[in-house]
């Protein structure tokens, strides 16, 4: 079974090489951006091998080992997924590092920080292009409950429940809840 599994992994490889090549492995972010949405909208087992293999030629880290399931994409190629990570359906992530054996639920967003729009000296809203972006560090071990929001840092073996919206860094070994999101154990 495992020999089986490489094999499909590889093809799944060589399927998605000609992409990774047109998006410059990533550093095209246009065609990074196209690519990424593509492979976000194939179905079932099929799409899951060609999301992880697309990214694992991407993204600065990405375990094969890993499953990103239907409708789900980077937005930023500045991301890197460790092994054997679960995303669910509908997530849509930014810079953020993913640490082993964590699992996003369905409908999480995982934003590139706090700073991505600002505001010019008129109060008027900017685009990105003049905000700040940074890199979100999800640890090892952790669970994130369908449909939370991340702009913040979340240690190892931590729990953020279903809709709690994260805009502050939560310790290791916690369980965090609501809006914004509060330690309840730790």
């Amino acid at each position: 079974m495992i020999v089986f599994k490489r094999m499909v992994q590889a093809l799944a490889l060589l399927l998605v090489f000609p992409a990774a090549l047109i998006c410059g492995f990533g550093r095209v972010r246009m065609l990074f951006g196209l690519c990424a949405q593509a492979y976000s909208q194939v179905p079932g087992i099929v799409g899951d091998y060609l999301r992880i293999a697309f990214y694992r030629l991407t993204l600065e880290q990405c375990s094969l080992e890993s499953r990103i399931s239907f409708g789900s994409f980077f937005a930023h190629p500045e991301a890197s997924v460790a092994e054997r990570v679960y995303i669910g359906s509908y997530c849509i992530l930014g810079r953020v590092t993913i640490g082993a054996r964590t699992q996003i639920a369905s409908g999480v967003q995982v934003l590139s920080g706090k700073g991505q729009h600002t505001r010019d000296a008129e109060g008027r809203i900017t685009g990105s292009e003049h905000g700040s972006f940074s890199t979100v560090a999800i640890g090892a071990d952790c669970w994130i409950g369908a449909g939370a929001i991340v702009i913040a840092d979340i240690g190892d073996k931590t729990t953020i429940g279903a809709g709690s919206i994260v805009t502050k860094p939560i310790p290791a070994h916690s369980t965090a809840v609501g809006n914004p999101a509060r330690v309840l154990t730790s």
